[in-house]
Formats: C-alpha cells, structure tokens, sequence
C-alpha cells in the first residue's frame, strides 16, 4: 500500500507520554507535562457556566465571538500599546497549538526555510516539514541560554520565509531581551520575512523581568503574527482557547487555513476568556508572582538534592544540570532513572532538539504545581541523590 504523509509517520510516541506512563507505572510525581493541578479562577469558570446554559451554543463566528476577539484587541492596547482593529485583526483558535499550525501553513510553501530557536517546543518541526519547508535551527546557549548573534544571522539566507520565536520560552523559561529582539527584527525586515510569535506565557515571567512582543517593535506590525493562550493565563489549559493577532493582510490567509482546520471554538469558553482579560491588573501581576514562587521552592529543592539549576525568568519550567549527582547517563537514562527510584518524573532536554549535538546533561522540571507537591518531590530527589552517595 502507498505510504501515508512521511512526516508525521516518521514520528514516533512523544516524550512526553512515555515519561508520563512510566510515572503511572511507578506511582511517580509527574513534573514531565505542563499543565497546573489546580482548575483555574473560580469566576472565570463561573462565567464560563453562565455563558453555556444562556447560550448561545451553536456555531460562533469563523473569527470568534466579538467580545472575545474585542477583549484581545484591548489587552494588546492595555499591556503593550498596539492599536489593534478586533475585526480585521484578531482570531479565536481552538488553542495556540491549533494557532501556530493556521499561521505556519498559511505562510509558507514548499521550499521555504524556517528558522527556529532550540530546544524548541516539538509541534514547530513537523508542521513546517509537512508544508515542504526546511527547518533551520539555532541552538541558544547555555546555561544562561543566550542568543548566538553570528549563528543567528547565518541561518538567515535568500529562502528565509519567517522566523518562529517563542518567548517567554518553553522549555527553558528564557525571556528575550530587547537587545536580542531589535537584532531578530533587523534581520528579519533586511530579508523580507515574517516572525510567528509564539507568546502563550506572556503573563507569567519572573525577577523582574519584562515581555517584550517583537510586534511593538519598529518595522516589525506588519511581519508578526503574535499567539496568546488562554490555558496559560487562566490555568485553563484543557480549555484550548487560543488568538491570533496579526495584520489584516496576513490574517485573511490565516483564517483561510483555520476554517479548514477546526473552523469554530467553543462560544461558552470563549465568552468566559472574554471576561478573564478584563480582569484587574492585580490577577495578572499575582499569577506571576504566585509562579515565581514556585519556581523558588522548586529551585531551593533541587539545589538541595545537590542539581545545578540553571535560570528560568517564565514560563512554568526550570531545568537543572544532574552531573553534580555524579550521574554520567544521558538525559534520557536519567530522567528514566529518577522516575523508577525518586519517584519523580521529569523529561530529558535533548528530547527538544534535532541535532545530534544537544546537552544530554540536562533536566527540565514543572513547577506549576501545588506547594506540598514540590515539597515532596523535592525531598524525594534529595533522598535519591543522598543514596547515590552511600
């Protein structure tokens, strides 16, 4: 029989699941997948049960439902001055994964290239190899994760369609600078590509840090099209409400790609996230200071346990070198190792690269997780590493 799309066949279970069933098997804390173990606000919820006993409850617009697709448009206003037309502007996905897939297909054809920034959260590669373009990857640097400057500007070439960043950034928690942005911009305008800004944890960066999104930037409102999540900013994430906004001569192509794809997003859900981004300042700032707190506990456990834990100014994880353990496997090895004896699970960072060069020497742990929960897997880790010793 003729093969199906080479692809997606050549993909093989995702690490994420093998390391989830292991923690199953093994009665293990999960720290692999990140999603929070809690439901997320009580009135957005609330607001979410209203809506769908009210209804409506059949199709919503193709774009989404205007209070929601308004609600983006003023959140890009209040939190970064970009004046955005919610009509022409703005798209409601069921989900970011579903977003980056609309504005990836939308934009680029066979024999395009793509650069993307490594370790990279693992939806990009396929969905640019199944439009027939060609990933080229840029491995940031750690253990600060700094951006190649030379690197950067060699993978750009005459074949450069776009440039997919994430920030701030999954796995390793790194936020952008603007020093590092106006020279991704710069070289974006010089070889007329586009930039897909994957922004899903733009409300949660730590240490004072700030979010910077590429499209505020000079020459930059008409290349972007920037992604945001409701299931990061609410805690949602079994939700999938995600938005696009982007220029209207972009979007009407994105939205082509999305009616093919999901076509419509749950209108109840998408009425109660309108009502969550016009909540006060104080939840968004409290998210973050809540999380980064996490991430301290998390942080003081494993450099407890004796890990070198490197630095993580977002998202919901932190990653941490094990070779102080004396452990001398693989990231793989180690993170199997630690499910089966620590009872804790967590997911080799090699498993976010393509190239065969990837540290193996590394980690990545969730912190969005109840306090009692990183307490004891805290300890757990710190018991493991103290056996090592004996």
């Amino acid at each position: 029989m003729r093969t199906a799309n080479s692809v997606f066949s050549a993909l093989g279970t995702t690490v994420f699941t093998v390391m989830s069933a292991l923690a199953a098997e093994h009665d293990a804390i999960n720290l692999g997948q990140g999603f929070p173990d809690d439901e997320g606000p009580d009135d957005v919820r609330a607001a979410a049960a209203r809506a769908i006993l009210d209804g409506p409850n059949q199709y919503p617009p193709m774009m989404g439902v205007p209070a929601l697709r308004q609600a983006v448009a003023a959140a890009n206003r209040r939190f970064y001055g970009l004046d955005v037309d919610w009509q022409k502007e703005v798209m409601v996905t069921s989900g970011a994964t579903e977003a980056l897939n609309d504005c990836l297909t939308a934009l680029l054809n066979p024999g395009d290239e793509a650069i993307i920034f490594e370790p990279a959260y693992d939806s990009y590669r396929p969905v640019i190899e199944a439009a027939g373009a060609k990933v080229v990857a840029v491995p940031l640097e750690p253990p600060h994760w700094s951006l190649p400057l030379e690197k950067l500007e060699a993978a750009f070439s005459d074949r450069t369609k776009l440039v997919v960043i994430n920030t701030p950034m999954n796995p390793i928690g790194k936020v952008f600078t603007r020093e590092e942005l106006e020279t991704l911009a710069g070289l974006i305008e010089r070889h007329d590509a586009y930039a897909v800004c994957d922004e899903v944890y733009e409300h949660l960066v730590f240490s004072g840090h700030t979010h910077v999104p590429l499209m505020t930037l000079p020459g930059m409102r008409e290349r972007c099209l920037r992604i945001g999540s409701a299931g990061k900013t609410f805690s949602l994430t079994g939700w999938k409400i995600g938005y696009v906004t982007g220029p209207a001569h972009l979007m009407e192509v994105v939205a082509k790609t999305h009616q093919f794809v999901t076509f419509t997003t749950p209108p109840g859900l998408q009425s109660a996230v309108a009502y969550g981004l016009g909540k006060d300042d104080d939840y968004f700032a409290g998210l973050a200071s809540s999380l980064e707190a996490k991430r301290d506990l998390l942080a003081k456990g494993l450099r407890e346990a004796g890990f070198g834990v490197l630095p993580a100014d977002g998202t919901y994880f932190i990653s941490a070198d094990f070779r102080p353990l004396g452990f001398n496997g693989t990231d793989d090895e180690f993170c199997r190792e630690i499910t089966v004896k620590a009872k804790v699970a967590a997911i080799p960072l090699s498993a976010f690269y393509s190239s065969p060069d990837a540290p193996r020497h590394l980690a990545r742990f969730c912190f969005c997780k109840q306090d009692a929960i990183l307490n004891e897997a805290s300890a757990r880790l710190k018991g493991y590493a103290e056996g090592r010793k004996e």
